[in-house]
């Protein structure tokens, strides 16, 4: 390789580095900010959890599959990967251009027809192994293999050969289909074998070092397959470019709250994690509300008391004096005075700001994980919607109030850190007629023991109102998210699974509703769709939430959590208006 002599000076004040990009193709301005966004590492995870309750341990294979890296990131540090992908071709071109086909696949019918000629088979099972040899199925010759018994028998042995002279058959058969030889150079049968081994493992190596071009996921190329192809020195180059790009991966996925497992297998996710996907979430749900709704509002002061606005007026008695508008007070006294002095200052004189107060909220979301909660993955929409909601609280009204509640066969205070593991109840009986009675005041009778898929809203009620019986604020609801009637609850210690759902079920949840209403809650009820919803569904979700001057929503699991965010921002400006 030689070098140009003296480079054009115009060129060089044009073109910073450009020698390295010559060689090394690698643009120093071209080169990503490292301030530049991290790829999204959390959301995949999260979605692998609201799916199936758990996080699993993500290897270091599995995090270089779920990053998705700048190619310009990784452009300098090694061989290119278009040389790499070039030499890979032309070895493959080289052997398609040697070879032929035809002659081999002779060979291995011949090979095949005249082993299939030496079995001696007693007579039950001579017209299996017939049909097996005539429709040249492996499957029925390694069934009648197995048959045979004793597989140290000569018999047994003869079959086995000729099973694997049917495999060559097809694999040289598939050889030929797969790739268009040109070359007039016979092969035997091992070296045909070991030729197609080859190029699947050529096809193979390209189609990761395509993937790698496009995604700079060099963990996805397997090295000790393309050092039997690549020279050492190249094999070097980009091993040292894969631990690059290692430690690349793993400092992005610091950044957003993957570390590394103490033990060292895997990583996990942490709380940082958490709020990331958090803020993702309401972004993309603030993003997708009508343009004429879209903005995103900042919340409101955070703390009790007033909170002065602009407008004033004359001051009454019992107004505080912390909120007189002193500079409009004294030019009032001016005014009336005039020159006189001294100033004294009379109350019809004093202005003071007008205020509005900044009252908390408290709320308490029912989310239902009754068996029928299983089918379109409703589930998942309803734990996206409560990490959604959470998050808006944490970020925008860290003041309020915010409780949940799993409801199934009984009703479970749940903290936040454990809505990504709730599942669905599994159904553990099928009878289309149930009345069972259960004691849950009896030592002996465990919650394990009770068919758990049930929908309990009476006890799901009763402790979202006992949890907000201390909360000092007049602003309390209870936000019910269920696909349907109530099917369990609770009469004193005892509890009642009702199936189909009972008057009684219904009698018992409309009394609760009303407890709700006497301790000034009010129950909203989304209402999400079912395969067994009926018009009965929706005249007592109306009900219940009419008891307590609630409102109905029907929404799409997929809009859950946009409709709820947005009603409680909506709710929260209504309150402090």
């Amino acid at each position: 390789m030689t070098l140009n002599k003296k480079p054009d000076a115009d060129r060089s004040k044009s073109r910073p580095g450009g020698i390295i990009h010559a060689y090394q193709k690698y643009d120093p301005q071209q080169f990503p900010s490292p301030s530049a966004p991290p790829p999204d590492l959390v959301s995949p995870a999260f979605e692998h959890a609201l799916m199936y309750g758990n996080f699993r341990e993500l290897s270091e294979e599995e995090l270089a599959r779920a990053v998705r890296l700048d190619p310009s990131q990784i452009a300098g540090l090694g061989p290119s990967i278009d040389m790499l992908k070039a030499m890979l071709e032309e070895r493959k071109r080289k052997i398609l251009a040697r070879y032929e086909t035809l002659s081999v696949q002779k060979k291995a019918r011949r090979k095949f027809q005249k082993t299939a000629q030496k079995p001696q088979l007693p007579k039950n099972l001579a017209a299996r192994y017939q049909l097996a040899i005539s429709a040249e199925q492996p499957y029925e010759l390694e069934r009648l293999w197995y048959r045979i018994g004793d597989d140290n028998s000569p018999l047994a042995k003869t079959v086995l050969d000729v099973l694997q002279r049917m495999t060559d058959h097809h694999q040289i058969d598939e050889l030929a289909s797969n790739y268009e030889f040109t070359g007039k150079e016979s092969m035997s049968i091992p070296q045909a074998l070991e030729i197609k081994a080859e190029l699947e493992q050529i096809d193979e190596l390209l189609k990761q070092l395509e993937e790698a071009a496009k995604t700079a996921q060099i963990g996805l190329i397997d090295m000790e397959q393309l050092s039997q192809f690549a020279p050492p020195s190249d094999m070097e180059q980009l091993e040292e470019m894969r631990r690059q790009v290692e430690n690349l991966i793993r400092e992005q996925a610091a950044r957003q709250g993957l570390q590394p497992k103490p033990n060292g297998a895997g990583f996990q996710l942490t709380p940082q994690a958490y709020k990331i996907f958090q803020g993702r979430l309401l972004k993309r749900i603030f993003s997708e509300l009508q343009p004429s709704r879209s903005g995103r509002h900042e919340g409101d002061v955070v703390g009790e008391g007033a909170v002065e606005l602009q407008q004033t007026k004359p001051y009454e008695f019992g107004d505080s004096v912390a909120n007189i508008d002193m500079p409009q007070t004294i030019i009032n006294a001016l005014l009336r005075h005039g020159d006189d002095r001294p100033l004294r200052l009379r109350s019809d004189d004093i202005v003071v700001h007008k205020t509005r107060n900044h009252p908390k909220c408290a709320t308490t979301v029912i989310m239902d994980m009754s068996g029928s909660m299983r089918y379109d993955g409703q589930y998942m929409n309803v734990k996206r919607m409560a990490l959604a909601l959470q998050g808006l609280i944490q970020s925008e009204y860290p003041g309020d109030f915010l409780r949940f509640i799993e409801m199934y066969t009984f009703g479970k205070l749940r903290s936040p850190s454990e809505i990504i593991e709730l599942m669905p109840k599994p159904v553990t009986i099928h009878d289309p007629w149930i009345q069972l009675m259960a004691d849950m005041s009896n030592d002996e009778i465990s919650e394990h023991e009770i068919h758990p898929h049930f929908t309990n809203i009476q006890h799901s009620l009763q402790l979202a109102r006992q949890a907000m019986v201390g909360c000092d604020t007049p602003n309390k609801q209870i936000v019910l998210i269920t696909d349907g009637l109530p099917t369990a609850h609770f009469e004193g210690s005892n509890l009642y699974l009702l199936y189909p759902p009972h008057p009684r079920t219904e009698q018992a949840t409309m009394r609760e509703g009303m407890l709700c209403k006497r301790d000034g809650i009010t129950i909203n009820i989304f209402l999400i769709p079912s395969w067994s919803q009926s018009e009965e569904d929706i005249r007592f979700a109306y009900r219940l939430a009419q008891s307590t001057s609630g409102r109905v929503f029907f929404t799409s699991g997929k809009d859950l959590d946009r409709f709820v965010v947005w009603d409680y921002v909506q709710n929260r400006r209504d309150i402090i208006q």
